[in-house]
């Protein structure tokens, strides 16, 4: 399976470029995905995962607002 952020979801999809005078040909819309070594707050340990950067700055709200969230159950997730 191909990469996916693990907190929005985010992955390639599927789209197409169309020319000037009209003719359309396939091409891949790709997120801006990460692979980072991020601190899970459930266990305390660094989990790396593939996250987009609106992702990034979900966790940090999260954060600040103190929910916690688990990164390793987030990852088995989106790979299912």
């Amino acid at each position: 399976m191909g990469k996916s952020c693990v907190v929005t979801g985010k992955k390639v999809i599927v789209g197409n470029n169309v020319s000037h005078s009209n003719v359309k040909t396939k091409r891949q819309l790709k997120p801006n995905l990460q692979k980072r070594k991020l601190l899970n707050p459930a266990t305390g340990r660094k989990v790396t995962v593939w996250i987009s950067t609106r992702g990034m700055r979900t966790l940090k709200k999260w954060d600040q607002e103190g929910k916690k969230s688990d990164l390793a159950k987030m990852s088995k997730e989106a790979l299912q």
